[in-house]
């Protein structure tokens, strides 16, 4: 036997209106006749054709998988932003009062301060601003 006998080329089980498909179908596929236009598929459509390969039940259970996920980011980006917004709308009128009694507090010694110094000469004003604190001995 010549090793070309022993592998099964499909070709005798085909009928013979197949025979002759299958051996101009060869004849159209070599390299120099390969039309361009054929190769010419995007990505998405290379993508589409594979789905092909897949059971329906792979396919539906793949599509609900991204349209939850992508329903869900959604989701969380829309509470995200409500969430931002009620921190700090609700820090700035919290706080907003608090800001602005110490500086009217500020404001206020700075008044005393000037007042003093104006009244006693700039060094009592420096001396008068240590508040309540001894003087340092050495």
């Amino acid at each position: 036997m010549a090793p070309g006998d022993n592998t099964d080329s499909g070709i005798e089980s085909l009928s013979s209106s197949n025979k002759s498909l299958a051996t101009t179908g060869n004849k159209e596929m070599e390299p120099e006749e390969i039309d361009d236009e054929d190769l010419d598929e995007t990505l998405s459509e290379r993508l589409w054709g594979l789905t092909e390969m897949f059971p329906e039940g792979v396919r539906n259970a793949t599509h609900n998988v991204f349209c939850s996920t992508t329903t869900g980011i959604k989701g969380l980006y829309g509470l995200s932003r409500v969430i931002t917004w009620c921190v700090f709308s609700s820090s700035v009128i919290l706080f907003a009062p608090l800001i602005l009694e110490v500086e009217l507090a500020q404001i206020e010694e700075m008044q005393r301060n000037q007042q003093k110094q104006m009244l006693l000469g700039p060094s009592s004003a420096v001396s008068g601003g240590m508040g309540l604190m001894p003087p340092i001995q050495r």
